[in-house]
């Protein structure tokens, strides 16, 4: 059963770069509503407006018009420092990139993520670990694990505070198939405790995706 959770939403947004008379829009009027405890894709070719769009619905950008929303949390009718506390207490993230510190653990790179490095957040950080098929990669250090196996610790590391959303930006672009497809399903697998938005150019990887929104020159397409 998917847990409590907040609509996230943006009505009417544009965001746009302005270089001296020239504007470019990373995206234009875009309006949509993700309600929560969902799976969902955001694809659309190169400079589509993919990262921009995940972006904006998770604060990282405030819009150049329009408004984006978690519930009824406004992002830029709100301080930047509330809008950062959400992130941080709601949210979790997972980037290209793993990001993981070379001179921790896998587990201590998961529970330095947590809002106290206690006994309790390294058992918890071990049973997410082997909740998803990662037994023994617990005491490793990132130069003896492989690009996936990286990659999904750094997954597991933006579950360790229980987050309302995973927020995920082309997670699988540095991974061959087959690690891409473990990393898409272990992010997935989240949705029956909070939603999941994953921006990617592999429609492979969002097979079993709830909804998959598409992109075109910052546009949605219908």
């Amino acid at each position: 059963m998917n847990r409590p959770g907040r609509e996230l939403a943006c009505e009417s947004v544009s965001l746009a770069y302005t270089d001296g008379a020239r504007t470019t829009y990373a995206l234009r009027d875009v309006t949509l509503a993700l309600p929560p405890g969902n799976f969902y894709g955001i694809m659309g070719p190169s400079g589509s407006g993919k990262s921009s769009l995940l972006y904006i619905l998770s604060g990282l950008k405030m819009p150049t018009q329009g408004q984006a929303r978690f519930g009824d949390f406004i992002y830029n009718q709100r301080r930047s420092s509330d809008v950062a506390g959400v992130r941080r207490e709601r949210f979790g993230f997972v980037f290209q990139q793993p990001f993981l510190l070379s001179y921790l653990t896998a587990l201590e790179n998961i529970v330095v993520a947590a809002p106290k490095a206690d006994r309790a957040a390294y058992e918890k950080g071990r049973e997410l670990l082997n909740g998803f098929g990662m037994e023994g990669l617990e005491n490793k250090l990132p130069s003896q694990l492989s690009g996936g196996e990286k990659q999904r610790v750094s997954v597991v590391r933006a579950m360790i505070n229980d987050p309302d959303i995973l927020f995920a930006d082309e997670p699988t672009a540095a991974l061959d198939h087959t690690n891409g497809r473990l990393v898409v399903d272990t992010l997935a697998a989240w949705r029956v405790r909070g939603s999941v938005v994953v921006v990617t150019h592999d429609p492979e990887m969002l097979t079993g995706a709830d909804e998959i929104i598409n992109l075109r020159d910052g546009r949605l397409e219908k």
